[in-house]
């Protein structure tokens, strides 16, 4: 019984802590700050911090791997915003040379093991330009790709690496 108190107020917390982060990022992303839009920014955030505070707080258990766990994403980041980059290079050369487009779908089974780490990629890898992850079946990924760089850069396994790093998983290299 001593051992559910603390653990409800973990939950209570972690609950807390998404609902102010759902309720800033409603309010940079609205831009209206009268009562009814400030009331349904609540509503909604509180209805998400309900549903996925488990997802992104017990995900990662201790104090220490959470801010190790933030602060490679923070550097990971920079990292996903250059290849963005790279990719919208690559795909404006491929609108001036369509010729090189071939689509094509890509499969590759992942080292990863928690779900975190799984959307994680899976969203890294949509929102690099030229590639969309379709489906994540049992731990393999179904992309689609525009090109065979596209395809090559991300069968490379670097952001899989670099994602495994982040949460610390098994498999980072």
């Amino acid at each position: 019984m001593h051992e559910e108190r603390p653990k409800k107020i973990a939950d209570n917390l972690g609950r807390a802590v998404v609902f102010v982060i759902m309720f800033v990022f409603w309010l940079m992303l609205s831009g209206h700050f009268d009562p009814f839009h400030l009331t349904l920014g609540a509503i909604c955030s509180a209805l998400v911090a309900f549903a996925s505070h488990d997802l992104l707080i017990h995900q990662i258990r201790t104090k220490k791997r959470r801010l190790t766990t933030a602060w490679r994403f923070i550097i990971y980041l920079p990292w996903l915003i250059y290849q963005i980059f790279l990719s919208n290079i690559h795909v404006a050369y491929l609108v001036l040379n369509p010729k090189k487009i071939r689509p094509h779908v890509i499969k590759f089974k992942t080292k990863l093991t928690s779900d975190f780490s799984m959307v994680t990629l899976a969203n890294s890898i949509t929102l690099t330009p030229g590639t969309i992850t379709m489906d994540i079946i049992d731990g393999e990924f179904h992309v689609h790709a525009i090109s065979d760089k596209a395809a090559k850069d991300l069968l490379s396994g670097d952001m899989e690496n670099r994602v495994a790093r982040v949460y610390m998983e098994a498999g980072e290299k």
